[in-house]
């Protein structure tokens, strides 16, 4: 898949890379995906002993006929076990989503679903199983879609789909304008809603760590809720000199949080914070189990 260009490095930002993966094309998207890795070394090396080289092995080259917008890890998707699985989905500028299955053996599939009409800004596995995958689009609607490519559900909102959390019960869809919606899959009915106060609202995330928080960007500022005390956030604070792009909780801690800036501009950075604000860190997405972050740079 040639999502990818060059090195990537954070030279540029007097830091040296971890690891170093060479790339052929343009970083558009980066995700970290849940497979299992196991770590090989010699029984004769010490546990302090630092590893100088970690080797890459290329599992597979899938070859997406577009440009990859976003992309999404299935939780199914295992090295560690047989048979090993690899299972994630993509959207492209084709506005369909695309879901792809390899054995790593002789079982390759590409499954195409259609039904937006418009960009898709985002989409997820249901993190439990990975039976179902919801999307969001510009054309204001949320689909849901099985693994045989069917479109299960679709919640039709009022203003364009940003980003979409699904979380074991419920389904959070965060829409332009300013709106969060909570849904629930059995009635498929909305249940709760947040408000950001301003628009343009860029990305929302729900919190693993602690499912009464959520979090946001919105103009240049990250906002946070608790959402059993009110609909408004409960703390606001500037986040980029220019408007935001992006806002990501970790997976392990419901103090920490990241937004970058929206790319091309001045303060196209990522930025880690920590709650109680005590300030934040420049840094280079995060793993949902390893204190680890990525990011990708055009």
């Amino acid at each position: 898949m040639n999502i990818t260009k060059n090195t990537f490095s954070m030279e540029d930002s007097g830091r040296g890379a971890s690891y170093t993966v060479p790339c052929d094309d343009y970083v558009h998207v980066v995700e970290f995906s849940p497979l299992t890795v196991a770590q090989l070394r010699p029984s004769w090396q010490e546990e302090d002993m630092e590893v100088e080289e970690v080797e890459f092995t290329t599992l597979r080259v899938f070859h997406h006929a577009l440009r990859v917008n976003c992309l999404a890890w299935s939780p199914e998707s295992q090295l560690d076990k047989r048979p090993q699985l690899i299972r994630f989905c993509t959207a492209a500028a084709d506005r369909k989503v695309r879901l792809l299955t390899s054995d790593l053996q002789n079982q390759h599939e590409v499954k195409v679903m259609e039904g937006h009409t418009s960009y898709i800004n985002h989409l997820v596995f249901e993190p439990t199983e990975g039976k179902q995958m919801p999307s969001v689009s510009e054309d204001h609607t949320c689909r849901v879609w099985d693994l045989e490519g069917n479109e299960s559900t679709t919640f039709r909102l009022r203003s364009p789909d940003v980003s979409v959390c699904w979380h074991p019960e419920d389904l959070m869809v965060s829409e332009k304008k300013g709106t969060i919606r909570f849904y629930d899959l059995v009635t498929q009915q909305a249940i709760l809603s947040l408000d950001c106060g301003q628009s343009p609202l860029m990305s929302a995330d729900w919190c693993l760590a602690d499912t009464i928080k959520g979090g946001a960007v919105t103009g240049s500022d990250w906002v946070i809720w608790d959402i059993t005390r009110s609909s408004y956030p409960q703390e606001k604070r500037p986040a980029h000199v220019e408007r935001a792009g992006n806002f990501r909780w970790s997976r392990v801690s419901e103090n920490l949080f990241s937004t970058t800036g929206c790319p091309g501009k001045i303060s196209s950075q990522l930025l880690v914070h920590h709650l109680p604000v005590i300030g934040s860190a420049t840094v280079g997405a995060g793993h949902r189990s390893l204190p680890l972050c990525v990011i990708g740079e055009m």
